[in-house]
């Protein structure tokens, strides 16, 4: 399948991120707090991007269910993900930031968890316009966390700001 948002640039770097080799030993050199809590980048393509959250021991809380840290990092991930891929692939030096990040909790979630975020053409537009226009540009990505039965656990909303460096 050939993605239409990802230049040829961008999508090596699409498949070597979900490569689950590749993956693994990018998040122990980059991320090892989201290795140690076991994210699983599951898809990553035009469709949206999803991100997967073992249960367990090393993201849950007293109460036993998932700690909402541990929930947030899923889904900036889900977000970040596609954003490092297509400012990667960008022609310009772009440069992305979390600018600000807020989560509504809905139902508890107590062993796998799944993070995905839709929008990438929208974030593509706004990578885009911050490159060509060389002024900085926000967007809000929202990320919705699903428990093992598919219900809606947590809604995230992650703002990047990308920015052209020269």
């Amino acid at each position: 399948m050939t993605n239409v948002l990802f230049n040829e640039r961008a999508d090596k770097i699409r498949r070597q991120v979900l490569s689950p080799a590749g993956f693994w030993l990018y998040l122990w050199k980059e991320l090892p707090l989201a290795a140690f809590a076991g994210l699983r980048l599951r898809s990553l393509d035009e469709g949206g991007c999803t991100v997967m959250l073992r249960g367990g021991w090393r993201t849950q809380n007293p109460f036993r269910s998932t700690y909402f840290a541990a929930q947030a990092m899923a889904a900036e991930m889900s977000t970040g993900a596609p954003a490092m891929v297509l400012v990667r692939g960008s022609e310009a030096k772009v440069s992305m930031l979390v600018t600000r990040v807020s989560g509504k909790f809905m139902k508890k979630i107590s062993g796998p968890s799944q993070f995905t975020f839709r929008d990438i053409g929208e974030m593509a537009d706004t990578i885009e316009r911050a490159a060509q226009t060389g002024e900085p540009a926000t967007f809000v990505a929202r990320s919705i966390g699903r428990n093992t039965a598919g219900d809606v656990a947590s809604e995230f909303e992650v703002e990047w700001g990308f920015k052209r460096r020269d």
